[in-house]
């Protein structure tokens, strides 16, 4: 099967739609319609069976090489192609600029103008695949109205003759692509006429014709005579392949951008030893004409001479490892660079099994998974000392890679791992090597038998370099954002102790920019008979924030102990931060609790109003007064207000993450938690305060959160029998 069954068969379709697909289906479908919007080029994907993978099945107007890296792509891959089917809506990318807005990935391979719409081959139930269609650049912006009808009906008609064929238990054949025609190999066929061929042959300048996969059909004489190279050798073959010096990835990039914008494109070449030559190529949907002359002025272009015997990378390597490399630098943590590795590498491999190992402490430490249906089979592995013999630290150890084309090769080196039957066939295992040091072992495992010959081991290894590169850094950020989190959870309170007469809860989120770690605090003291609450927030997200904050925290409960006033408390902090000497201000707002009396004295610095909520549900900002930020003045001084806080009052202390939302104005976020606290007030104090959390930032849902968030909740419970 072809498609994924997401429920009951599609709605009864013309019977023209509905016959079994046929050899030809997919190329037919796809040229009816290139033809119809007048699009240069395309291809069909096909979901791969049992797999979160598209597959090229056919692709059309260019070489398929040219969508190499895309030729196996997960479901989850930031492509036009993927995302169509995932939202399963027509994708449409308006130009150059659009690509590399959207999809930078693409557009660092493909740094051309020209546009491209995605769209779902699904019926009302099942998604089967989607197909792309490309124009030039001179495509307005939009796509049209009769182009986007005529892409969806054509999309809709093939899904639904896919779905017939899978009732008949048919799978769409092989289909060999839809690129140009066959080569001429005489001067009169290629031109027509035999006068014709002569009147070429007259011309002083050279003019060679290519095909779409940039073979020569025809050349002149004067083209063989400046190439050097005579014309039965030319014929047939690709330019850069039969001239050497033209062995150079930044021409053949002209003839990629010439076919792509369908936009004439033009270079300077050295001929060795030392005459310039000038190549200007003019595309269509057939092919390239290329005139060759010798160039004027080339003194004033500082182009380099390519270094003579050098071997250049090929087309195919190129766009596969900028890809792979643009994909790479997005992963942050370890679990993104193994979700990478999976859902973008794995794929381009054939690979159906990944694993990711990395060592700590002399042992084997397995970092992710992917593929495996059993996952003991690999965690079993997890632990285990690297002078044990398996392949995975042996290549660890050694750092050199190792292939094994079937379980037959892996038994003989490996009888030990008999064992561990993973249900593969074949595997790959690659030293991940960054800064001169193995950092770990990526395995590709294959679920048929498998032969690297030379070529792909190559490719695999440099992929897997790519690899390391972005393992180490995953790494270092993990073991930042680990002894960021222990820091902040030494700082701040483990437990809120128990007061006689004081419900609390506290809740802490860090933000998700930087290092995770800010310098928001919270803090609830007993004292005698009383009690005191805290809740603070030192400028910034770092070490430093974090590291004072946890000064000041600490400041508070001394000052506390002590018997001063909460007056005095504050200043006393404010002057602690001053003889600090940091440049960082602090917010802060402290409390002495009576609850025999039911009241409660406040300080405010800076700090955003407390919220109290009555047991009839009425909430009521408290506009305290109060002093300047902490860390400001040395003289100022924090004058107090006493509040009501009878049995059954809830007060909500905060920090400004809770309520400051890029683009939503402060009172109606603050208006926003009142009627949260209004509505949901008599839930029991952790759930509420998991709600007020969960519910504080609905319209930036997804986004990263720029600031921390501190929440103290105090209900004052009635007095005991």
């Amino acid at each position: 099967m072809v498609g994924v069954s997401e429920g009951q068969s599609s709605a009864q379709a013309p019977a023209a739609a509905r016959r079994p697909v046929g050899r030809p289906a997919l190329s037919l479908a796809l040229a009816a319609m290139m033809d119809d919007v007048h699009a240069h080029s395309g291809a069909v994907y096909l979901r791969a069976p049992d797999q979160p993978v598209l597959e090229m099945a056919v692709m059309a107007g260019l070489p398929r090489a040219f969508a190499a890296p895309w030729e196996r792509v997960g479901l989850n891959a930031p492509i036009p192609v993927a995302e169509a089917v995932r939202e399963r809506r027509l994708i449409w990318v308006g130009g150059e600029e659009d690509m590399a807005r959207r999809y930078p990935r693409i557009a660092v391979v493909l740094p051309y103008p020209f546009a491209l719409a995605a769209v779902p081959v699904a019926t009302r139930t099942t998604t089967y695949g989607a197909v792309f269609v490309t124009w030039p650049g001179s495509h307005p912006p939009e796509l049209s109205d009769r182009e986007r009808d005529h892409l969806t009906a054509a999309c809709d008609r093939l899904a639904v003759r896919l779905e017939r064929a899978a009732e008949h238990s048919v799978a769409p054949h092989p289909e060999p692509d839809l690129v140009g025609g066959p080569l001429v190999g005489g001067l009169a066929g290629t031109l027509g006429t035999v006068e014709a061929a002569r009147m070429v042959g007259r011309l002083p300048y050279g003019l060679c014709s290519l095909d779409l996969h940039g073979r020569v059909g025809f050349a002149n004489a004067a083209a063989a005579e400046l190439l050097g190279v005579p014309v039965s050798r030319l014929l047939g073959t690709q330019l850069w392949t039969s001239v050497p010096w033209l062995n150079d990835p930044v021409y053949e990039d002209r003839y990629r951008a010439a076919l792509f914008s369908q936009h004439t494109a033009s270079f300077v070449a050295l001929r060795p030893p030392g005459e310039w030559l000038s190549f200007r190529l003019y595309p269509s949907t057939t092919g390239l004409s290329v005139r060759i002359s010798r160039a004027r002025a080339v003194s004033e272009m500082n182009r380099a001479a390519p270094v003579p015997g050098s071997a250049p990378s090929r087309l195919v390597s190129i766009t596969q490892v900028l890809n792979l490399a643009g994909a790479l630098t997005e992963a942050v943590g370890v679990d993104d660079v193994v979700q990478l590795v999976a859902d973008e590498v794995a794929p381009a491999v054939g690979s159906q099994g990944l694993v990711v190992l990395g060592s700590r402490t002399g042992r084997l430490r397995v970092l992710g998974h992917r593929g495996y249906p059993d996952p003991r089979v690999v965690e079993r592995f997890d632990g285990l000392p690297l002078n044990e013999q398996t392949p995975g630290t042996q290549v660890l150890r050694t750092g050199v890679p190792a292939f094994f084309e079937s379980r037959e090769q892996l038994d003989h080196l490996y009888p030990a791992r008999q064992a561990a039957r993973d249900g593969f066939a074949a595997w790959a295992y690659l030293p991940l090597i960054a800064s001169g040091r193995p950092v770990g072992t990526c395995v590709f495992a294959y679920a048929e038998p498998h032969p690297f010959p030379t070529e792909e081991r190559a490719v695999l290894t440099s992929l897997a370099g790519l690899v390391a590169q972005a393992l180490e850094r995953a790494v270092l950020y993990d073991t930042k954002h680990r002894l960021a989190h222990g820091l902040q959870e030494a700082l701040l309170p483990h437990s809120l102790p128990s007061l006689p007469g004081i419900e609390a809860a506290a809740r802490y989120l860090p933000a998700t920019q930087g290092m995770d770690i800010g310098g928001d605090f919270y803090d609830l003291v007993p004292t005698q008979g009383l009690a005191a609450a805290v809740i603070g927030d030192v400028q910034g997200h770092n070490v430093t924030a974090a590291g004072l904050m946890g000064q000041l925290r600490t400041a508070v409960r001394a000052y506390t102990a002590v018997g001063q006033a909460p007056a005095e408390v504050m200043r006393s902090t404010n002057r602690l931060l001053l003889d600090l000497g940091s440049d960082l201000f602090a917010s802060c707002l402290y409390l002495r609790l009576d609850p025999a009396r039911g009241r409660a004295v406040m300080a405010r610095a800076g700090h955003p109003p407390p919220l109290l909520r009555k047991p009839d549900g009425r909430v009521r900002v408290l506009d305290l007064a109060g002093g300047p930020l902490l860390g400001i003045d040395a003289s100022a001084t924090y004058p107090t207000t006493e509040v009501d806080l009878g049995p059954g009052c809830l007060l909500a202390l905060y920090t400004d993450g809770l309520v400051e939302v890029p683009g939503v104005d402060f009172e109606e976020a603050l208006a926003a938690l009142s009627r949260r606290l209004a509505g949901a007030g008599d839930l029991p104090l952790d759930e509420l305060a998991d709600h007020i959390i969960h519910h504080s930032r609905p319209d930036t849902d997804g986004e990263e959160r720029i600031d921390d968030i501190a929440l103290l909740l105090l209900r004052a419970r009635p007095p005991g029998p």
